[in-house]
């Protein structure tokens, strides 16, 4: 019986949960790391819709998380914060700081757009994070319309009526001497996905000749596709936002159009092994290079997951 794909939980020290509304369409999906992680950002889309990313950035100074979260609902879906956290302080997680006795509990996250065309009730994105957070496990992570990918959908650059349905999808690889780098992507797009090591379209809207944005008159479709890359390789802040460069580069070789000016493209990156000194490198940035080449191919193989697992 052949192996199943490795998933984002095959890299030490984080789990993965997801809940989400079947009512609603829409969910949250947690990656809860064991201990505060060093974590940078990387925004490419033009309508990004985050969570407490400004102090990611490498001249910051506490750019370290306890959990990521994808959430859907735009900036609804941004209440998520507070139920991952309130999970996370339970488990006996966070940690004070500045001699305070309280104690902090530094997360980020981010939110697709996939509210409903009509007036209804939105869910409760705070009760989804909790949920998401205390579902958490080291168990292979789900695929296909769950948590954030609940209400994803891909393929409308056309227009919303084109639609096909997205979701989540993950995949992991062990680089050889470096450690484990796995990916969670939640697929969500404005363009259409298609396979990079074959050039087949995999969703519909490509075509025999491909989406060209100049070939579509003006929709005005919003998308975002959420990426988080994690290693347990020790690595620095700024290792890991060459990483995250690096993982962008797979999402525009699977996403056609990415980047758009109405998505929220981005990726978080992180490791778990937090910035231990590690042997010196046989040439500058090349632990960098190896990682983030492996998480540019892990990329397209979770979308794919995430689209196919419908």
């Amino acid at each position: 019986m052949p192996r199943a794909p490795a998933t984002l939980t095959a890299v030490d020290g984080v789990r993965v949960g997801h809940a989400q509304d079947p009512n609603a369409r829409s969910g949250v999906t947690a990656l809860v790391f064991a201990s505060a992680a060093p974590t940078v950002i990387d925004v490419r889309g033009g309508a990004a819709a985050t969570y407490d990313t400004a102090s990611l950035s490498l001249e910051s100074t506490f750019g370290r998380r306890w959990a990521l979260f994808f959430a859907g609902g735009s900036v609804f879906g941004l209440d998520a914060a507070r139920g991952v956290r309130e999970r996370i302080l339970e488990e006996g997680g966070g940690h004070t700081a500045f001699r305070n006795p309280h104690t902090v509990v530094p997360i980020s996250g981010a939110a697709l757009f996939d509210l409903p065309s009509s007036a209804t009730e939105l869910p409760d994105y705070r009760s989804l994070g909790y949920d998401a957070a205390r579902a958490a496990s080291r168990r292979a992570v789900t695929f296909g319309r769950v948590g954030a990918g609940t209400g994803a959908t891909v393929d409308k650059l056309r227009g919303r009526k084109f639609a096909s349905p997205g979701g989540v999808g993950s995949a992991a690889a062990r680089v050889r001497g470096l450690g484990w780098i796995g990916v969670l992507a939640v697929a969500n797009s404005v363009g259409a996905i298609r396979d990079p090591s074959t050039g087949r379209w995999i969703s519909g809207a490509g075509g025999a000749k491909g989406l060209h944005v100049s070939k579509v008159g003006g929709a005005s479709a919003r998308g975002t596709n959420l990426v988080a890359v994690v290693t347990d390789a020790a690595v620095s802040r700024s290792e890991l936002a060459r990483i995250a460069i690096l993982t962008q580069s797979g999402l525009a070789r699977a996403v056609v159009p990415a980047n758009t000016a109405t998505d929220g493209d981005l990726v978080f990156a992180t490791s778990t092994a937090g910035t231990r000194p590690s042997r010196p490198e046989e040439r500058p940035g090349g632990r960098a290079d190896a990682l983030g080449t492996a998480a540019a191919d892990l990329v397209a193989i979770a979308l794919r997951a995430a689209i196919s697992s419908r």
